[in-house]
């Protein structure tokens, strides 16, 4: 038997969204650096005419008021209207946003975008909280803005008109335009986080279905008979002084019922437990793919032997099991092979944690399943990779090595 299952899912595990938060963060400093970069540009040039102390001051509190807002920028994770940092952190994006407008005031060249910093942190205050809110501080950044450069040019022989040109066209279009980058940005970022919770919610609800379904099937069996049994026992009970040959038929039915209830349980659990192999891969992809996980499957061939095939279905349970609680994987690849009379099984994914280890019990529990085959289960972990390989000889092989060493 020959072939090759792939799943083109894409990937939106764990590791999916920790880059696509990275994206959003990255696309949102680079506008902001290139913002102030234009900034300092223009500030150095200023400074390069005037030789002020209050332009190099500018410059310097500009450079300041970059590092606490691009290091503002990692509280934006939290989403629109997720809350504000620790005040320490607000107070910091004021305080350097502030100077630079104050001084601003008393500059010649520089007083048409020392404003700006402070629309940027109304900016990032705005993100933060709730949307009635979020109108008013952008409302009262612009309304601070706005006044600062009015009294900055009665102050200044220039004005703002009077000094337009493509740059300071550009530099304002920019800072006008960054909110809108900013809360769109966020805008997906949360719509990718909601995906992800339903994603997990789907995994959680596909197991739980699953239990519900044991459980009923469970109580359905044993409710009957537990009933019966109860019943049969309380009739005996009352017969035992009168009639203790008809008790004694009782208490036979009620072992027979007993006898029956335990078999029926043994099968309902054997069912439960020995799924087919290639049922248990396609449950493993399906299981993997709902978790957030691009599952692969590579079955070059499966054994014959349905002692073989119970073991691995196993194996592969097991490995499951371990990926979804224990990893962060986005990719697994899973590979069955049948070569040189052994069994193989490999399962490889790339959630490895610092934490992952062999010594669990259910690994545990796994390895001593296959020894009683034969068989040998090996677990490889490096660089963020975790390998769990199972090997089982075929029946026919197993014997004949043990024939060999006995001769």
């Amino acid at each position: 038997m020959s072939n090759t299952h792939a799943s083109t899912t894409p990937r939106t595990a764990e590791n999916g969204v920790q880059t696509t938060w990275t994206y959003t963060l990255g696309s949102i400093v680079f506008f902001i650096a290139v913002l102030y970069g234009t900034l300092l540009i223009r500030g150095l040039s200023a400074l390069s005419r005037s030789h002020n102390l209050i332009d190099t001051l500018i410059i310097v509190f500009l450079l300041a008021a970059l590092a606490v807002q691009v290091r503002y920028c990692w509280f934006l994770r939290v989403g629109l209207g997720g809350g504000l940092p620790r005040p320490a952190w607000t107070v910091a994006l004021f305080a350097t946003a502030v100077v630079p407008l104050g001084l601003g005031l008393f500059s010649t060249d520089m007083w048409q975008f020392s404003p700006i910093p402070v629309w940027l942190a109304g900016m990032f205050i705005a993100c933060l909280v709730p949307v009635p809110t979020r109108m008013i501080v952008m409302v009262v950044s612009l309304i601070v803005v706005t006044a600062s450069i009015l009294f900055a040019q009665t102050r200044s022989e220039s004005s703002l008109i009077a000094d337009a040109s493509a740059d300071n066209a550009g530099i304002y279009f920019l800072a006008a335009f960054m909110p809108i980058v900013v809360l769109t940005s966020l805008w997906w970022w949360n719509i990718v986080i909601e995906l992800d919770r339903h994603r997990r919610s789907a995994a959680e609800l596909a197991i739980a279905k699953e239990r519900l379904r044991f459980a009923a099937d469970l109580h359905d069996i044993q409710g009957h008979h537990l009933q019966v049994i109860a019943l049969k026992a309380e009739l005996a009970e009352r017969m035992l002084e009168r009639d203790p040959a008809a008790a004694g038929e009782q208490l036979r039915e009620t072992r027979q019922i007993a006898s029956e209830a335990l078999q029926e349980t043994r099968s309902l659990v054997a069912g439960y437990r020995d799924v087919a192999l290639d049922d248990e891969l396609e449950n493993a992809r399906e299981v993997l793919t709902a978790s957030g996980a691009a599952c692969e499957l590579r079955v070059v061939a499966l054994p014959w032997d349905a002692a073989v095939r119970r073991a691995l279905a196993f194996a592969v349970r097991e490995a499951t099991t371990n990926i979804i609680r224990h990893s962060m994987a986005s990719n697994v690849t899973i590979t069955v092979s049948v070569e040189s009379g052994c069994c193989r099984l490999s399962v490889v994914n790339d959630g490895a944690t610092p934490t992952d280890d062999a010594t669990g019990t259910g690994l545990a529990g796994l390895r001593h399943r296959l020894a009683e085959l034969g068989g040998a289960l090996e677990t490889h972990i490096g660089d963020s990779r975790f390998e769990l390989v199972a090997t089982i000889p075929e029946p026919g092989h197993h014997r004949r090595s043990r024939e060999e060493i006995h001769d």
